[in-house]
């Protein structure tokens, strides 16, 4: 999914602004894909770092089961990164004449001095730029509160299809025994020398504790050092009582029921498991969205010379993924609109807001640099911001929302799969990149740009002189100066 994502992008941005410059040269192919490489592909070639940068956070979580992902994730954003820059050209050259002329192209030709709808929906923004951001935060915002009530864990067979036979055990064990079977927990005892009054007492303790619904005999090893005891609690694996029950025991039952005996009680299985999973991933997640966010902010601080711009990123980014956070919880959690996407109630799995921050962070980065690179890049050659950003939005919208909408599709065909987990990355993907897409880049974004004006690039000059330079925009004396006529066929 990734690297169709980031192929997608590098590939729409680059045969656009070939487009873009073989309109501009008069056809001239060599020279149009001279321009597109030294613009768009110096961006994707930053926008791929950026992502790279965002799948390695991974790292920081600490988790085995994530280092895999982090890795093929980069290694494939990588290699779509090189066929871009390399592979993408060559084709370009061959079959530059072809891309470049179309008959729909030629007519776009032909209206180039009449306003794009891009322009005229820029333009309406620019006009109440206050209005914009206010209405696109409060939507954004409420979005996300759902959020505020998100519940990690992971989802047990239950969430199974009917017609799957772990879905049917599943539900003749909770029919026949209570819900807890399905996942009863292993308290693993180590008693000294003589150590059966202790383990008397632990499972007095056990049994006696609230939330459970059996403890059968303690099974001894041979050297009878060590019991093996089956906790069964009364609600199911996934459930949030049976993590509070976890939690409990390890807190106060079993050290009140160990404390003046030798004997030592540790909680394991499968459920338990979960507990310790869950855990380990929402304590680290802070580290790593600061982590992903610090790195991808100083990148941007680097390239576009701009205290604005990465903060706008990184907060607007955040938006986007807090709002995807609060529609996964009010689909799964909540059941709103349950019916709809064909979901049962679960918890969201823990390592979903990761790798969704990971995977949505990386490719709004891309949406960011595609824009940002081309207001800056007229910016500098004009001086007028307005008219910057309205020209760098209708250079760009097409592309982001061609990838934007392709992207949508590709995830939200997942929601369609049987499996809790596909479904999940699938709804909680697509309505991310589109909010990304429509409400960030197209709203809320220019608003923004629009009401800081020429202070957008405002950089301390102390700051210029201790950071390196790295351009994104070209030389200004690649663009040629004027467009070509439009031949007779195309009017």
């Amino acid at each position: 999914m990734i690297g169709l994502g980031v192929g997608v992008d590098y590939a729409l941005l680059v045969v656009t602004r070939y487009r873009d410059a073989y309109r501009r040269n008069g056809g001239e192919v060599t020279g149009a894909i001279e321009v597109a490489m030294n613009t768009a592909g110096r961006s994707i070639s930053f926008a791929g770092l950026t992502v790279i940068i965002a799948l390695s956070g991974l790292y920081v979580l600490g988790v085995n089961l994530l280092y895999g992902v982090a890795l093929a994730a980069s290694a494939s954003v990588l290699f779509v990164l090189a066929g871009s820059l390399t592979l993408l050209p060559a084709v370009l050259f061959v079959h530059g004449r072809r891309v470049g002329e179309g008959r729909r192209f030629l007519r776009r030709r032909a209206n180039a001095l009449k306003p794009s709808r891009s322009e005229r929906w820029v333009r309406a923004i620019q006009r109440r730029p206050l209005l914009a951001v206010a209405g696109a935060t409060v939507l954004l915002l409420a979005l996300a509160a759902p959020a505020l009530g998100l519940r990690l864990g992971l989802a047990d067979a239950g969430t199974d299809q009917q017609s799957q036979t772990t879905r049917k055990a599943y539900d003749l064990v909770s029919r026949g025994f209570g819900p807890g079977f399905n996942g009863p927990l292993f308290v693993a005892v180590k008693l000294p020398s003589g150590g059966q009054d202790a383990l008397r007492r632990v499972v007095a303790a056990l049994r006696g504790a609230d939330g459970v619904a059996a403890v059968p005999p303690p099974q001894l090893n041979a050297a009878r050092d060590t019991a093996s005891i089956t906790v069964v609690p009364t609600t199911a694996p996934e459930s949030e009582q049976t993590y509070d029950l976890v939690k409990r025991l390890r807190r106060s039952v079993l050290p009140e029921a160990a404390s003046g005996t030798s004997a030592t009680a540790y909680i394991g299985g499968f459920t338990a498991t979960q507990v310790d999973f869950t855990q380990q991933l929402a304590s680290k997640l802070p580290l790593f969205i600061a982590i992903v966010i610090a790195l991808s902010a100083l990148l941007l601080l680097i390239v576009f010379r701009s205290l604005l711009i990465p903060l706008q990123a990184a907060l607007m980014n955040l938006l986007s993924v807090a709002a995807a956070l609060g529609i996964v919880q009010a689909v799964f959690e909540r059941g709103w609109l349950a019916g709809v996407f064909g979901v049962d109630k679960a918890p969201v799995e823990p390592f979903l807001p990761v790798l969704l921050f990971a995977i949505v962070f990386g490719l709004s980065m891309d949406y960011e640099v595609f824009l940002v690179s081309r207001i800056r890049e007229e910016w500098q050659r004009s001086g007028d911001a307005s008219a910057a950003i309205r020209e760098g939005i209708a250079r760009t919208s097409r592309v982001i929302t061609a990838a934007a909408a392709v992207m949508v599709v590709v995830f939200a065909s997942f929601a369609a799969n049987g499996n809790h987990i596909l479904k999940l990355f699938g709804i909680g993907l697509a309505s991310a990149i589109f909010l990304d897409a429509l409400v960030i880049r197209m709203i809320l974004l220019p608003a923004v740009l629009q009401l800081f004006g020429a202070k957008t690039w405002y950089f301390p000059r102390w700051l210029d002189r201790y950071l390196p330079r790295v351009a994104v925009e070209p030389p200004a004396d690649i663009h040629p100066a004027a467009p070509s006529p439009v031949p007779e066929e195309a009017r």
